[in-house]
């Protein structure tokens, strides 16, 4: 694939053009949302001159509805960018060669050797000119390269392919299947970036056997050593979610692949990096046991092995490793802190934890360069689209540098961060963004919107950004939109986060409700036009809100758990719920059957969209046909929508478009009134 730019044009770039606007435009759209850009993996060259970072397109031509991101580069001041890959498919996860001259990505460009379609393979592409050359031709597909710190290898992560019988028996229609036998499981690999005699560069797996690498949910899970002769890595037997809490940490050696356990205790061990002497690995040691809640804190052990020895404990206990600062004395990590995240210091001395950031500034997807002197992140605001930023860790100063957001001239509505007492008397916080215009002491109509999780936090993103809940196309459109941080979300604290345990639908419920009416006491919301959604857990939270009261006119559930005892027995997290309510459901079914929204349907009354995927395997659709034919059985006005070959999390941007438009319907029928589409045409 050719490149799109050279290096040597950094030089000559003007600065790229900051928000370009099409236009003025009267109100934020569900449409205009997709032409928000996504900002990640954001990435300092060694020297700090350039910043690499991936931005992702929504395309929807013809018959493509997918997400397309390329990697672009920037200077390190901010001056000027290009884009450095390109083509059809997606270029993702970049990471700077030792020397700045290479950058190594994933990409599933290319053709595959047995005419399939090609999988994500390892490619590298000098960042001065040239095409890109695959280094990688693998069939299970390749994640999160790393290169050593001398430049001649890179590992990364693979996922078990098929094997050459199983393709057979699948072509034979003889692929019957046994639950929970012979997982893919993902290894760890190093790969030389020179060829060898024969002119090939042969693949060495360094975890073969019953062991399956990385952070569950979280990329990387492992770290070279500054000598560049071993790796240390987190990795669990299988690769289910549901096995996190059987996570350690070992080490490997790179040429003799003799492995070593270095953390694994009954707690769950993850997220290692090497101290730049090499001597030490900082990781995370959660509670023993684990939990689904977390807490979690930071620990250092001596490479050579010996028990962890704890640091101070951060503000919310799920801390998030960047790695160790230049100087070894401290272990930089990220942290959710309310509606906010923050990049903070763990000193080794065990002092207590010191801010690097500032609280006003959202920090997302942060990581350290190669001298640990520098960051580099992700930013947003509620009326500021995601950019690309780099600051000294030393004086926390952000630069951006990308400008790829090229949205046209519009108001955002306000949002701000407000508090309130809920009647057991703990502080809940959320995010109100007011009508666009609003006029203060006028009673709009309000929609709540709760997170998933339940351990989920909503924070300062931008409202314009493609959502099923589309928050500044609400806003526009006459509403108010709280977001609440009920108890067991993160960001306030082990003990908040725990609030809920056995306690689903108990205060979590009351938090809700007392929101709603500390804005009916102050003068914003209208008690007659009130409405409620939410995905996940907040599907949950919604599902059990319409067998508890009548008060909101309208409901979507987007994968909602609406059932406990069948959820825990098709999701691919069984000992989720037991976690949750401390005990299985036929050792305590009152408790489980108590705060199952499917025990109290009888009686609904309220009108509820339902929306999930169909390839669901965190919240099996049946959850949702559940609630869909017990509401329909009895007359409520209900409408079910399935979304083919989706996940948990809507990923096609047309059917995500789709899932925008049904709930500003819905909503602006039940709750304003309203009998046309957003569109202005009827549905």
């Amino acid at each position: 694939m050719r490149i799109a730019g050279a290096l040597a044009l950094l030089i000559a770039l003007s600065p790229v053009p900051r928000g370009r606007a099409d236009g003025p435009v009267s109100a934020w759209t569900p449409e205009l949302a997709f032409k928000v850009k996504r900002v990640t993996s954001v990435r300092v060259s060694p020297d700090g001159s350039r910043v690499a970072f991936v931005v992702g397109t929504a395309v929807m031509d013809g018959e493509k509805s997918e997400w397309v991101s390329q990697i672009h580069v920037a200077r390190g001041d901010g001056s000027g960018s290009l884009q450095l890959t390109g083509g059809e498919k997606s270029s993702t996860a970049p990471t700077w060669s030792p020397d700045g001259k290479w950058i190594a990505f994933v990409s599933a460009r290319g053709k595959a050797k047995d005419g399939k379609e090609p999988k994500p393979n390892l490619w590298r592409i000098r960042v001065d000119g040239g095409e890109a050359e695959a280094l990688t031709e693998e069939k299970g597909g390749v994640g999160e390269p790393r290169w050593s710190p001398d430049g001649s290898r890179i590992a990364f992560l693979l996922t078990d392919a098929k094997t050459d019988e199983e393709e057979q028996a699948e072509k034979e229609k003889r692929d019957a299947r046994v639950i929970d036998e012979d997982p893919k499981r993902i290894r760890l690999c190093v790969v030389p970036v020179a060829k060898d005699g024969a002119g090939k560069r042969p693949v060495k797996v360094l975890t073969p056997g019953e062991t399956s690498v990385g952070n569950v949910g979280e990329p990387g899970g492992f770290d070279w050593s500054p000598d560049g002769r071993s790796i240390v890595f987190a990795h669990q037997p299988t690769p289910y979610v549901d096995d996190w809490p059987r996570q350690d940490v070992s080490i490997v050696d790179v040429e003799t692949g003799a492995l070593r356990a270095l953390a694994a205790s009954r707690a769950a061990e993850s997220d290692p990096f090497f101290s730049p002497d090499g001597r030490s690995v900082a990781l995370v040691v959660s509670d023993d046991p684990p939990t689904w809640r977390f807490a979690g804190r930071i620990a250092v052990v001596s490479r050579d092995g010996g028990v962890p020895r704890t640091l101070a404990e951060t503000a919310d206990q799920r801390p998030d490793l960047l790695g160790f600062s230049a100087d070894g004395g401290r272990v930089i990590f990220l942290e959710a802190r309310g509606t906010g995240n923050r990049v903070s210091a763990a000193p080794l001395d065990g002092g207590a934890v010191v801010d690097l950031t500032q609280a006003d500034v959202m920090v997302d997807q942060a990581a350290l360069d190669a001298s640990r002197t520098r960051l580099g992140f992700m930013s947003q605001a509620p009326d500021r689209a995601p950019e690309a930023y780099v600051s000294a860790l030393g004086s926390f100063a952000p630069v951006q540098v990308s400008h790829v957001q090229e949205l046209p001239a519009v108001t955002f509505a306000r949002t701000e961060v407000v508090t309130w007492t809920a009647p057991d008397g703990k502080t809940i916080e959320g995010l109100l963004t007011y009508p666009t215009g609003y006029a203060p002491g006028r009673r709009v109509p309000l929609l709540v919107i709760i997170h998933g999780g339940p351990a989920g936090v909503f924070v300062r993103s931008f409202t314009g950004a493609p959502s099923p809940y589309p928050v500044a196309v609400f806003a526009s459109r006459g509403y108010a939109v709280l977001r609440c941080n009920v108890r067991g979300s993160s960001g306030y604290g082990r003990e908040f986060r725990h609030a809920n345990y056995k306690d689903w639908g108990g205060g979590d419920y009351q938090d809700i409700l007392s929101g709603v009416d500390a804005l009916v006491a102050k003068g914003v919301a209208d008690p007659d036009r009130l409405g409620v959604m939410g995905w996940s857990y907040g599907g949950y939270m919604t599902s059990w809100i319409i067998t508890q009261t009548q008060r909101f006119k309208a409901a979507s559930v987007g994968a909602g758990v609406t059932n406990l005892m069948s959820f825990a027995g098709t999701a691919d997290i069984p000992s989720f719920i037991p976690d949750y309510f401390g005990a299985e459901f036929w050792d305590d079914l009152e408790s489980w059957r108590k705060r199952s929204a499917m025990f109290h349907v009888k009686g609904v009354k309220t009108p509820t969209l339902i929306q999930h995927g169909e390839a669901d395997l965190r919240v099996p659709v049946s959850q949702g046909y559940e609630l869909y034919n017990a509401l329909k059985r009895q007359g409520v006005a209900t409408k079910m929508v399935v979304y083919p070959r989706q996940p948990h999390a809507l990923q096609e941007p047309r059917l995500q478009l789709d899932s925008m438009l049904r709930n500003l319907e819905w909503f602006d029928r039940w709750v304003m009134g309203r009998t046309t589409s957003p569109a202005g045409g009827t549905r």
